[in-house]
C-alpha cells in the first residue's frame, strides 16, 4: 500500500538504520527530464512522518548541485556523531561527498570532498558494511575505485582493469566477507574481486549471451551466493548464482514479462527480494522457493529504482519515470485513489492565458474516490515472526517454542513445542505431599506429632495435641489431661486431714432415739452438717431424701454440684465465665452423655468465638475439635486468620482433613461436609494444586457441591479435550511433539477416545477413606443423630459405572493402559475385605480394549425415541450449515459422544429427573429456542450426579451453542 509520495524525477537513498526518524535523500536524476523541462539539479532530504496522514513528505533540506546523479548512497559513516555521509555519482564522472547535517541546516560546509578521477558517468556506488569508510564506485571503461572517506583524495583499484573495457553498471560489497567485492557489466558478466590480492578470483557469465545485467546483489546471509537481474526483454529473469557451483545458475526466477530494471534485497529478511521491470510490475520474491509472494499495486509506469528502507523493514521506495517517488508498505491496508484532472491542475483557473479576465467556473463532475484493499505478504516477514514464544496452560503447564534461524543451504530442522511444568509454591507442594502421604498410609499420629514439633506457637501445639488425641485410646481422659485435670495428680495433692468430730448434742441423740429422722435431719441442716443430713435422710425414706437434696441445693451457690446432681449441663455451658472454659469443657468430658456432648461443646465454642479475639477463637477451635464439627472449625479459624495465601490455606486444610479422618475412624464411613465456607476453601485449595500441576490431588480435594460453578470445574478437569492430532504409536516419544511438513492431522477423528494416561482418580469429593486398622473403642462415642452437621455419605456405584476421564490430555497421547481403580466403598475395620466382583469386573471391561465383535443392541424405549430423533436431526442441520473445519470436527465428535446417551437410554440407566430434563431440552431444540434449552441444561447439570451425566451433557451444551450461532 502506498503511504507517501514525492513528485520528483530523482535517484534515491535511504538514511542508515540507526537514524530516527527515517529520511529519504533525492538527487536529480541524470539523463531524465520532468514535464517542466527544468534543467537544474539539487540534492534534497525528505522526512517520513506517519503522524501526517497525507501522502506528502516533509522537505527538511535542499542543496543545489552542479551535476545530476546516476547513483546515490547514504553511508553510516559517523566520525563525530553526525548523520553519516551522502555520496553521489554524477554524469560528469565526479564522486562527491556531502554532509547531510549541513543540508539539514545543522552544519556549514555541505560538500566535504569531490573527485573527478573517473572519466565517464559514475553509475555504480556501494559501501562496505564492515568498514563504512570504504566506498566502491564504478564507471565507464571498466573503471572501479575504492575510496577511503578518511583520505578521499587517494583512491585505490581492486586490480587490473577487466578486458575488453566496458561500462560498470553495478558494484556490490559482500555482506559476510569484508574484502570481497563484485562488479557487473551490462553485457551480463560479473567479476568477483579479492581486495587482499588485488585481483579477480572468479568470473560469472550467462552462456546464452542474452543477459544484460541491470542489478547485482549479494545474499545477506550466505557469503557465496548472489543474484543478477537481466534488463533484456528476451530474458527477463533473475539468476541466483552460488560461487561454489559457478558453471550455471543455482536458480532462475521467472515472472516478469519484460526486462528487469532494478532489484533490492531486504537486509531484515533474506526471503524478500524486490524487483521492478519494464512490464510496470514490482514483485517481491522468496528467492529460496522462487515464488512471488507479493505484488505492489503500481501505476502504469516503469520503476527504474526500488529500495528497502533500512530503518523500517516494512517500507520500500520506488522511483518511476513519470516523476514520482512512492513509498509503499508491504503490510497491506486500504488505499484511497482519487482521480484528478491533470488538465485543470496544469492551468490557473482564474487567468489561464493572462488576459486579465476571470473565466467562468467549469461544471465538472466531482472526483471519484476508489478504495482498494491491498493484501499483505503471503508469508509473515522475518521481523514480525516471534523468535520465541510462551503461553501458560491449565495445570501450571508452560508451552514454549523457538524459531531458530537456519541458513538457506542447511536442511530445515524440525520445530519443537516444549511443554514444561512450572511450580512456584515449592513449600506448599511439599506440605501437601506430606499430607497426602499421611492420608493414604493412615499414619495420622506421627503426622500430628511432626506438626506439634514444628508448630510456631503454643496455641498451634494445643490444637495439634487435641487432634492427636482423637486417634488414641481413652480420648476423654487425655483431653482432661490436656486441659490440666488429672485424677492421679489431684489425689497426690489431697492430704489426709483428720478432723476431731465433736459429739452430737444431746438433742440429736434424742431425735434419733425416738425415730424422728425428719427432726434430726433439720437439726443437722441448721448446724451445717450436710453429710450427716444426707445419711439420715436415706434412712428416712425417698421423700425425705429428695426434700433434703432440694434444701441443700437451695443453700449452695456452686452450680457445678447442682449440674452433677440434676444432669443439667446446658446451664453450665451457657452461664459459666469464659475464663473458666476449661472447667466447663472438663465437666462435659467427664459427665456429658454421647448424645449431648457434641452440641454442648459447640455451644461452648460459639460463646468463645463470640468473644472476638484471636485467643478466644483458638480456645473455641479446641471445643469444635472435641465435638468433631469441621464446619465450625473452618469458620472459627478463618474469622481471625487470613487464608488467602497458599501456606495459610495449607494450615487450615491439614487440620480439616486430619479431623475428618478421626471422625471417619469412629464412624467407619465417609464424612460429607455441606458447608459453603469449607467448600470455598477446598475449591481454592484445589485450584492452587491444579495451578502447580498436581491435578490428581486437586480433583480429590474438590468437594461435591450442587453449585453450577463447581460442576463446570469438574467438567473442565475431567472431560478430555478433543485431540486435533493423530495419536502416536511410540512409547518413548519425548515431551515435545514435532511440528513440520511431515506432520498431518487426522481426516476423521478417532472413533473412541484414547485410554487414560494415569490411574483414574476417584469421583470428586473428599479423599476416599483409606483402610485403617481397627482401633480401640473410644471412651466417648459420637452419636450420628446428635450432630446434624456431619453425615456419613458412601457414594454408590451405578450398574453402568464408567471410570472418569484422565485429568489432562497427554501431549502426544501415548498409548497406555490404566489400572483398575479401587472400589470407593469403605469397609469397616475388622470386616472381611473382599472386592466386589460386579464392580471390578465392569470397570475392567470399560478400561480394556475389547476385540471388535458384533453385539446386538437393545432398542431405545418408545417414550425416549424422540430424544434421539431430535438430537440427531440437530447434528445434521448444524453439519449442513457449518463452513469452517473446526466446527465440523466438533460436530463429528458430538455425534459420536451422543452414542453414550443413547446407550444409557437403552439400558434405562438414567434417573427420572435427568430424563425429564432431557425431554425439556428436546422440546426447546424442536422449537429452536436454544437459549431456553441452555438454561434447562444448566438446571439439570447443577442438580444431578456428575458421574451419571458427564459423558453426554457437555456435548449437548456444545451442540446447542453451535446451533444458536449458526441459527439453524
Amino acid at each position: 500500500m502506498r503511504v507517501k509520495e514525492i513528485l520528483r524525477t530523482a535517484t534515491q537513498a535511504w538514511s542508515p538504520a540507526a537514524q530516527h526518524p527515517a529520511r529519504l535523500a533525492l538527487g536529480t536524476a541524470a539523463q531524465q527530464l520532468d514535464a517542466s523541462f527544468n534543467t537544474s539539479s539539487a540534492l534534497e532530504i525528505f522526512e517520513v512522518d506517519f503522524a501526517d496522514t497525507s501522502l506528502d513528505m516533509k522537505l527538511r533540506g535542499t542543496l543545489p548541485t552542479s551535476n545530476r546523479f546516476h547513483s546515490l548512497i547514504w553511508v553510516a559513516f559517523d566520525p563525530e556523531g553526525s548523520s553519516g555521509r551522502l555520496i553521489g555519482g554524477s554524469e560528469s564522472g565526479s564522486v562527491t561527498v556531502f554532509s547531510p547535517d549541513a543540508i539539514l541546516g545543522v552544519g556549514e560546509d555541505a560538500v566535504i570532498g569531490q573527485s573527478h578521477k573517473h572519466t565517464g558517468p559514475v553509475r555504480a556506488l556501494d559501501y562496505n558494511r564492515f568498514q563504512s569508510n570504504l566506498v566502491a564506485s564504478g564507471a565507464s571503461d571498466s573503471e572501479i575505485y575504492i575510496w577511503d572517506l578518511n583520505n578521499f583524495s587517494n583512491p585505490m583499484t581492486p586490480g587490473t582493469k577487466a578486458q575488453p573495457a566496458e561500462d560498470v553498471s553495478v558494484v556490490a560489497w559482500n555482506s559476510q566477507v569484508q574484502h570481497i567485492l563484485a562488479s557487473a557489466n551490462p553485457s551480463g558478466k560479473a567479476i568477483v574481486w579479492d581486495l587482499r590480492k588485488n585481483e579477480p578470483i572468479i568470473k560469472i557469465s550467462d552462456h546464452s549471451n542474452r543477459m544484460h545485467c541491470s542489478g547485482m546483489l549479494w545474499h545477506p546471509d550466505v557469503a557465496t551466493q548472489l543474484v543478477l537481474a537481466s534488463e533484456d526483454d528476451r530474458l527477463p529473469v533473475i539468476q541466483m548464482w552460488d560461487l561454489r557451483f559457478a558453471t550455471s545458475p543455482l536458480k532462475v526466477l521467472e515472472s516478469h514479462t519484460r526486462g528487469i530494471l532494478s532489484i533490492s534485497w531486504s537486509q531484515a529478511d533474506p526471503e524478500l527480494l524486490l524487483s521492478s521491470g519494464k512490464d510496470n510490475r514490482i514483485l517481491c520474491w522468496n528467492p529460496n522457493t522462487g515464488e512471488v509472494i507479493y505484488e505492489l499495486p503500481t501505476a502504469n509506469q516503469w520503476c527504474f529504482d526500488v529500495q528497502w528502507c533500512p530503518r523500517n523493514p516494512a517500507l520500500l521506495s520506488a522511483a518511476s519515470f513519470d516523476g514520482r517517488i512512492s513509498v509503499y508498505s508491504v503490510m497491506g491496508g486500504r488505499l484511497q485513489q482519487q482521480q484528478h484532472s491533470t488538465i485543470s491542475a496544469s492551468f490557473d483557473s482564474s487567468d489561464p492565458f493572462g488576459t486579465g479576465q476571470t473565466l467562468p467556473p467549469l461544471q465538472v463532475p466531482q472526483p471519484s474516490v476508489e478504495t482498494t484493499i491491498v493484501p499483505p505478504l503471503k508469508k509473515p516477514p522475518k521481523w514480525v515472526r516471534r523468535p520465541v514464544g510462551a503461553s501458560f496452560a491449565f495445570g501450571g503447564k508452560l508451552v514454549t517454542f523457538e524459531n531458530p534461524s537456519v541458513a538457506p543451504q542447511q536442511q530445515p530442522i524440525a520445530r519443537q513445542v516444549q511443554v514444561s511444568q512450572v511450580t512456584t509454591e515449592t513449600e506448599f507442594l511439599q506440605r501437601s505431599a506430606e499430607l497426602q502421604a499421611a492420608l493414604q498410609s493412615g499414619s495420622f499420629t506421627s503426622f500430628c506429632h511432626d506438626k506439634i514439633r514444628s508448630a510456631p506457637s503454643d496455641a498451634e501445639q494445643d490444637i495439634w495435641r487435641f487432634l492427636t488425641v482423637n486417634f488414641e485410646d481413652e480420648a476423654r481422659v487425655k483431653f482432661l489431661r490436656l486441659l490440666g485435670f488429672s485424677k492421679d495428680e489431684l489425689q497426690r495433692k489431697v492430704s489426709d486431714q483428720t478432723t476431731a468430730l465433736s459429739t452430737f448434742r444431746f438433742i440429736h441423740y434424742q431425735a434419733l432415739l425416738v425415730g424422728n429422722f425428719e427432726g434430726a435431719v433439720d437439726l443437722c441442716l441448721n448446724d451445717g452438717r450436710y453429710a450427716e443430713a444426707i445419711l439420715l435422710s436415706i434412712s428416712g425414706g425417698e421423700e425425705l431424701l429428695k426434700k433434703t437434696q432440694q434444701h441443700y441445693l437451695q443453700r449452695q451457690t456452686n452450680s457445678l454440684i447442682s449440674s452433677v446432681v440434676t444432669q443439667n449441663w446446658r446451664d453450665i455451658v451457657q452461664s459459666c465465665e469464659l475464663d473458666n472454659w476449661k472447667e466447663a469443657l472438663a465437666a462435659l468430658l467427664t459427665y456429658a452423655n454421647p448424645e449431648e456432648f457434641a452440641p454442648l461443646c459447640d455451644t461452648l465454642g460459639s460463646r468463645l468465638q463470640a468473644g472476638g479475639t484471636e485467643k478466644r477463637c483458638l480456645q473455641a477451635c479446641l471445643c469444635f475439635i472435641c465435638s468433631g464439627n469441621i464446619e465450625r472449625l473452618v469458620e472459627c479459624w478463618t474469622s481471625q486468620r487470613d487464608c488467602s495465601s497458599p501456606l495459610a490455606l495449607e494450615d487450615l486444610v491439614e487440620k480439616v482433613m486430619v479431623l475428618r479422618k478421626s471422625i471417619e475412624r469412629l464412624r467407619n464411613g465417609e464424612v460429607c461436609v455441606q458447608s459453603s465456607a469449607l467448600t470455598e476453601r477446598l475449591v481454592q485449595y484445589s485450584s492452587i494444586l491444579a495451578s502447580q500441576g498436581s491435578l490428581t490431588s486437586a480433583l480429590r480435594y474438590l468437594p461435591d457441591c450442587p453449585d453450577q460453578v463447581h460442576t463446570l470445574i469438574h467438567i473442565y478437569i475431567c472431560f478430555p479435550p478433543s485431540q486435533p492430532f493423530a495419536q502416536s504409536g511410540s512409547l518413548g516419544a519425548p515431551v515435545g511433539f514435532m511440528s513440520g511438513p511431515s506432520m498431518s492431522g487426522p481426516s476423521v477423528p478417532p472413533s473412541s477416545p484414547p485410554g487414560p494416561m494415569m490411574p483414574a482418580p476417584p469421583a470428586p469429593g473428599f479423599l476416599s477413606p483409606t483402610s485403617l486398622p481397627g482401633g480401640p473403642v473410644p471412651l466417648f462415642p459420637v452419636a450420628a443423630p446428635a450432630v446434624s452437621h456431619l453425615c456419613v455419605y458412601i457414594h454408590p456405584l451405578p450398574e453402568n459405572y464408567t471410570p472418569p476421564a484422565p485429568i489432562t490430555a497427554p501431549v502426544m497421547g501415548f498409548p497406555a493402559e490404566a489400572p483398575v481403580p479401587q472400589d470407593r466403598i469403605q469397609v469397616p475395620p475388622g470386616a472381611p475385605q473382599e472386592p466386589s466382583k460386579q464392580v471390578r469386573g465392569h470397570q475392567a471391561k470399560s478400561l480394556q480394549q475389547l476385540p471388535a465383535e458384533h453385539v446386538g443392541q437393545k432398542e431405545i424405549p418408545a417414550e425416549h425415541m424422540i430424544l434421539k430423533t431430535t438430537f440427531s436431526s440437530l447434528v445434521q442441520r448444524c453439519q449442513l450449515a457449518a463452513a469452517d473445519p473446526q466446527t465440523k470436527r466438533k460436530l463429528d465428535d458430538a455425534s459420536k459422544r451422543l452414542e453414550s446417551l443413547y446407550d444409557k437410554l437403552r439400558d434405562q440407566a438414567l434417573s427420572p429427573s435427568i430424563l425429564g430434563g432431557l425431554h425439556e431440552i428436546s422440546r426447546c431444540v424442536s422449537a429452536r429456542n436454544y437459549q431456553q434449552g441452555l438454561e434447562v441444561h444448566t438446571q439439570v447439570v447443577s442438580s444431578s450426579n456428575f458421574s451419571e451425566i458427564s459423558a453426554f451433557m457437555p456435548v449437548l451444551k456444545v451442540l446447542m451453542t453451535i446451533a444458536n450461532k449458526l441459527a439453524v
